[in-house]
């Protein structure tokens, strides 16, 4: 196997598995909701509200680092390592914003935890997108971050 088809290979198993990921994150959540739904008048703790809204916030995020690791592959692919500490960067936020979400859609007792460690992560990816933002993958994932920490924010207000 030459190493471009390695690399295809690879590109689109991250782009599968990034797409698994968000839409498992997806149903979660609209399931928490449907069951919000269906159990009113009952004492559960079901995402909603400030749970639903950051749980959203944290889902665009994820939709928007899958777009900048595709632009990162693509750049690598090329010969740029340029985009190499943004692509650590992203990847670390995938996954705790995917994690963050479930916990939100579940109102995990971690979530205030986790909503303080948010911050730091989605502030740390957010410096490193800008540093490349006139790539618009970059700018929109820095942007998504800088919307997880505002509704990071709003949740504890």
């Amino acid at each position: 196997m030459s190493n471009d088809q390695f690399s295809e290979q690879r590109r689109a198993m991250l782009k599968g598995a990034g797409a698994l990921g968000a839409t498992a994150l997806a149903a979660t959540t609209l399931g928490s909701s449907a069951l919000a739904a269906g159990m009113e008048g009952h004492h559960h703790h079901v995402a909603g509200g400030k749970h639903l809204e950051l749980a959203k916030s944290l889902h665009h995020c994820v939709a928007t680092a899958e777009a900048c690791i595709d632009h990162c592959l693509d750049s690598f692919k090329a010969g740029d390592t340029a985009l190499a500490d943004c692509a650590i960067s992203v990847q670390e936020t995938m996954a705790f914003c995917t994690a963050h979400a479930k916990l939100a859609s579940y109102n995990s007792k971690y979530l205030k935890a986790m909503i303080e460690l948010g911050i730091e992560v989605c502030g740390d990816c957010e410096t490193q997108c800008r540093k490349h933002d006139k790539h618009p993958e970059c700018k929109a994932c820095a942007d998504a971050c800088a919307a997880c920490i505002k509704a990071c924010k709003a949740y504890t207000a």
